[in-house]
């Protein structure tokens, strides 16, 4: 049997991810390496991230630009 690959590609670099270098948050696929925090560039776990519209923080980035305002505005970028 060959080995058919795989067609995943991660939503920060769009390159393909393999099964050892895999990491799934909130339904999309990254590489270790590409988990990343959008406004500092930190990486990230499983256990200390957050989202909005897609794009990735680490929890006091998340807090900082969104929950101090009351306001999901991405007024800051």
């Amino acid at each position: 049997m060959a080995f058919a690959g795989t067609t995943q590609k991660c939503m920060a670099c769009d390159k393909t991810v393999y099964l050892v270098d895999k990491l799934a948050a909130d339904n999309r696929v990254y590489h270790k390496a590409c988990f990343r925090c959008h406004h500092c560039k930190g990486t990230l776990k499983l256990g200390n991230y957050n989202s909005f519209e897609g794009v990735l923080y680490c929890r006091p980035h998340f807090d900082q630009l969104f929950k101090r305002t009351g306001s999901l505005e991405k007024s800051f970028e």
